[in-house]
């Protein structure tokens, strides 16, 4: 793998890493809520270079819609400069692959990240990192539906908790470093936004358009 560097920004952490030859140089990771534009270029700047590379990987989605424009809007931005190639990454994925990197005895698990209106993000994955369906955005009792018996890696699990106390889960963020962990097919997607379900507002360009 050249260079790259790694943006994620779709939950509630804003982290950033700098991987070379498949090792991990540098890395920045803060839990800033809804920060990710003030922390973002900051935290890349903070990288050996600036965190100059000739490869960009941008986490996609799904997840918090303002983070994901800004993740791909840093992305698109610092490309032109440079003249790197951009792709993107799943959040599922990302922290599929650390939980069964964590878990090598499970069969598989499922990837849960916090949605908006109430609802969960839910993707089940396999050893050694095989997605099943696509990503789908739930009600928590739809969710823990489509979970089964499958253990529990993500946020926001204290709604699936609620209504089943005993469901091993395990919180946690995506990280950008994690990225290390993905095979080149899942680190290949387009840099274009995938928000899981429809956005709560459309921007007048879009509306526009229709």
């Amino acid at each position: 793998m050249p260079r790259t560097l790694v943006i994620e920004t779709a939950t509630a952490a804003c982290s950033v890493a700098l991987l070379e030859d498949g090792a991990v140089v540098a890395a920045r990771h803060e839990i800033v809520g809804r920060g990710h534009a003030e922390r973002l270029v900051p935290m890349i700047a903070e990288l050996p270079d600036g965190g100059h590379a000739p490869s960009i990987l941008v986490d996609v989605g799904p997840g918090s819609f303002t983070g994901i424009r800004v993740g791909l809007a840093a992305a698109r931005g610092l490309a032109l400069g440079w003249g790197a190639a951009v792709h993107g990454f799943s959040s599922l994925a990302l922290v599929a692959a650390r939980g069964l990197a964590d878990h090598p005895h499970w069969p598989e698990l499922a990837a849960v990240l916090e949605g908006g209106h109430g609802e969960l993000f839910v993707q089940n994955f396999a050893q050694p990192l095989v997605p099943g369906a696509a990503p789908v955005s739930l009600r928590p009792d739809a969710a823990l539906a489509s979970i089964g018996a499958r253990p529990v890696v993500g946020s926001g699990l204290a709604r699936l908790q609620a209504l089943c106390p005993d469901l091993p889960a395990t919180e946690a963020l995506p990280a950008a470093a994690d990225v290390i962990l993905l095979p080149p097919s899942l680190a290949t997607l387009p840099p274009r936004p995938f928000y899981g379900r429809a956005p709560d507002a459309v921007p007048a360009a879009e509306r526009r358009a229709r």
